[in-house]
């Protein structure tokens, strides 16, 4: 990864970001002066201002720094080859304020000279935001999209099934799956039990065979259940509302559910065309969902990590240790991208079902009595060392390969493994 110094560039600029505008701080190497500005955060004003500086200093670079990493404005500079961008940490400028400002005030024009001074002094120890190709920002936008409207079809399923519990309970374990198409629509045909009651054993057949509900013994139960059911409440205070508010959250279950498929229809158009594919696909445990999240992860540019450890640390795998005079703790690491960290951790609970030795380890580590999460986190560990392996040299994995390995080695996890099978 290109290092950089502060005398790559014509001048070092601190931006203090806002909804609707944005405070400058801008040092001019060559006479040594510092200028506060104000632009608005119109796409007009923006491309203004960076193709000002462009024509000022010669299109000679500059280096900008800023508390975000994906935002409107950084998707605006990106574009701008004069200009190089530096992520500093929301909570280093405010602990650098703190140290400096005992009132503890804040000012926008403020922070904007704060991260010039951190960008000045620490440089080297700020990240660089160097886009990734195209295909791969696009599916990392795609997969993390997918994962939060994953979790909105859980909440929301997670209402529907709260507000049917006050009049309507018995539908809940007529279907054990709630993300369905044939729960949505006996919903949304019948949203009470006086209505189920009302069907016909045919018209109820006919409906569960139409949703490729084929299970005749699961059918016949279900209207058993159905034509014997009392019901929980006859007060219409109740009733009302409640059957209300289900026929309003159901059409947004579906519309949930059309969008998940959608977007794991763009997701797999794009995974397919990847180069690195087959690495991904080589996996134990990654699957559909979780390789694409885990090419996304690494990206295609070999040189945005020098070794494994970057990576764990930047996934927040791998854990912080902290010491004071005698003293010595381990801490989970709590800077970090999240859902990068849910993306590892998935995975590699996941790869205990299909992987020999990683299954071997989380049964070694349960004899220790390590509790699940964490063992499940240190397996994660691990595998961000292989996985890194097989991308830097284009290798899909291998077990049988890395069991050898693990044999050459005397590794006492195989020892362990064929003990726990005798």
């Amino acid at each position: 990864m290109e290092a950089f110094n502060v005398s790559d560039f014509a001048a070092l600029i601190g931006i203090d970001w806002a909804d609707r505008k944005h405070d400058i701080c801008e040092i001019n190497r060559d006479t040594n002066t510092q200028h506060l500005s104000v632009i608005s955060s119109e796409p007009k004003s923006i491309n203004a201002w960076a193709l000002e500086l462009k024509q000022r200093y010669n299109g000679r670079s500059v280096a900008v720094a800023c508390e975000l990493k994906k935002s409107p404005l950084i998707y605006a500079l990106s574009k701008f080859k004069h200009i190089v961008l530096f992520v500093i940490n929301p909570s280093s400028v405010a602990k650098y304020r703190a140290a400096f400002t005992h009132s503890g005030a804040k000012d926008d024009p403020t922070d904007a000279i704060i991260q010039v001074e951190i960008l000045q002094l620490h440089m080297d120890k700020l990240t660089v935001i160097r886009p990734d190709s195209e295909d791969v920002r696009c599916l990392a936008q795609l997969v993390e999209y997918r994962r939060k409207l994953v979790q909105d079809r859980v909440n929301l399923t997670n209402k529907i099934a709260t507000t049917l519990k006050n009049y309507y309970p018995h539908v809940i374990d007529w279907f054990k799956e709630k993300d369905t198409q044939i729960f949505c629509d006996f919903l949304l045909r019948w949203p009470s039990l006086a209505h189920a009651k009302k069907a016909r054993k045919q018209t109820l057949l006919d409906f569960f065979n139409q949703h490729n509900s084929r299970y005749p013994l699961v059918n016949e139960k279900r209207i058993k259940e159905i034509k014997d059911a009392e019901i929980l409440t006859e007060d219409m205070a109740v009733i009302t509302p409640n059957l209300l508010l289900i026929e309003c959250l159901i059409p947004q279950l579906k519309q949930l559910m059309l969008a998940i498929t959608r977007f794991d229809d763009e997701i797999k158009t794009l995974y397919k065309q990847h180069t690195d594919r087959a690495i991904f696909d080589s996996l134990p445990g990654a699957g559909p969902q979780l390789a694409p999240r885990l090419l996304a992860a690494m990206g295609s540019n070999r040189d945005r990590y020098k070794c494994a450890a970057d990576i764990q640390k930047y996934a927040g795998i791998a854990p912080v240790t902290e010491r004071s005079g005698k003293k010595e703790w381990i801490h989970w690491r709590y800077s970090c991208t999240k859902f990068l960290r849910q993306t590892f951790v998935e995975w590699a609970g996941l790869s205990v079902r299909y992987s020999f030795w990683a299954k071997a380890y989380y049964r070694q580590q349960e004899a220790k009595g390590k509790p699940h999460n964490t063992i499940i986190r240190s397996l994660a560990f691990k595998w961000i060392r292989i996985l890194f392996r097989c991308w830097k040299t284009h290798t899909p994995y291998d077990e049988s390969t890395y069991l050898t390995a693990l044999k050459s080695k005397g590794s006492p996890l195989l020892k362990f493994a064929v003990e726990s099978e005798l």
